[in-house]
């Protein structure tokens, strides 16, 4: 069983609230999102593992077990190509759940005209191995959903 953490502080909202199809309707695999606190800070990794792609805007850790997750800054936000986005980890670093990645403004996001909503997905997760979703409020480092 994996927990996977909220990357970031805001209210849990499910994929289902978030504006692109592609994250709404699951097509990268099931998650939630989160509707983020408007200030600047950190995102933080949402499991133990390995950062296997890394852009300012969205990236990918994968634990040991093989299981990857998703966390995207926002929609639409590679449209910015890094503006406002600071990576403090590199790709192929290790990273332990919690340990911050990139520093961002939700607040500076939106003000662009974007929606700073951030989706946080499991990847490839087979049906039905994705539950116990968290439900409002949630901190960078709360339980956000397990993975079995």
């Amino acid at each position: 069983m994996t927990t996977v953490l909220a990357p970031v502080a805001g209210a849990a909202i499910g994929l289902a609230a978030v504006s692109d199809l592609v994250f709404s309707q699951a097509m990268v695999g099931p998650g939630t999102a989160i509707d983020p606190d408007r200030r600047a800070g950190h995102a933080v990794a949402p499991i133990s593992g390995t950062i296997v792609k890394l852009h300012p805007h969205a990236y990918i850790v994968a634990g040991d077990d093989g299981k990857g997750v998703l966390v995207h800054l926002g929609i639409d936000t590679v449209q910015l190509r890094g503006e406002g986005f600071a990576l403090l980890a590199a790709e192929g670093d290790r990273v332990l759940a919690g340990q911050p990645v990139v520093a961002w403004d939700p607040a500076a996001v939106e003000a662009g005209g974007r929606s700073p909503v951030c989706p946080v997905v499991a990847l490839d997760a087979e049906d039905g191995t994705v539950g116990e979703m968290a439900e409002g409020r949630v901190g960078a480092g709360d339980p956000l959903f397990r993975w079995s």
